[in-house]
């Protein structure tokens, strides 16, 4: 699985990285036909600060994403793969169901 990230207009920490890292190779467990992995983080510069994670996720045929809003990248990354998890187990289960037909 290639990770890359990608921060718009502003220097990701290593820290902030290596969190990244980790928390995205948790997807590994859900399928192992993971191809590539890009993670965009942005910032808006508005008076709430809000912090976006968008992740794009590649399987063999499909692309999914999933974009999260917080007020910490941390947050945004942690549910953004909470969302791509949920996405992994239907995509998961749909070929179970089509190969059992």
């Amino acid at each position: 699985m290639n990770i890359k990230i990608t921060a718009r207009k502003f220097k990701a920490h290593d820290t902030l990285k290596e969190f990244i890292t980790s928390e995205v190779s948790s997807l590994e467990k859900f399928s192992d036909n993971i191809l590539d992995l890009d993670v965009i983080l942005s910032y808006q510069n508005s008076k709430d600060s809000i912090k976006k994670a968008e992740i794009v996720l590649q399987v063999p045929g499909q692309t999914l994403t999933a974009t999260e809003n917080s007020d910490d990248f941390k947050k945004s990354v942690s549910a953004a793969v909470e969302k791509l998890t949920r996405q992994l187990n239907k995509v998961k289960t749909k070929k179970i169901v089509r190969a059992k037909q």
